[in-house]
């Protein structure tokens, strides 16, 4: 398997939290339902984003497939980025360190 590393930026008019709306929200939403699902998979070995809310905010997510190809395929089925509120960079990638001890908290 390898990995790849896919960021995400959400688009320039919704770094404002006032531009959402339940439309964005629903498509958050089932972003995390799909990331979920990849992770159920095995496929996905680590999500998550920065902090700050502003546009330097990003969001990474690497996984394990067969190709960079699938890879890619993964990426733009992604609700987030097929929905276009955010963009996304496809990156081959390596995990060498990994602590079995973390905990999401």
């Amino acid at each position: 398997m390898n990995h790849y590393l896919y960021k995400l930026k959400l688009i320039p008019e919704l770094v404002d939290a006032n531009n959402w709306t339940e439309k964005e929200n629903k498509i958050v939403s089932e972003h995390f339902n799909a990331l979920q699902a990849l992770l159920k998979e095995n496929t996905l070995i680590m999500a998550g984003r920065t902090m700050n809310d502003d546009e330097s905010a990003f969001g990474v997510v690497v996984i394990q497939t067969n190709s960079e190809e699938e890879a890619a395929a993964i990426m733009k089925k992604d609700p987030a980025v097929r929905e276009g509120i955010m963009t996304a960079e496809l990156f081959p990638y390596r995990v060498a360190l990994y602590n079995e001890e973390f905990t999401v908290n």
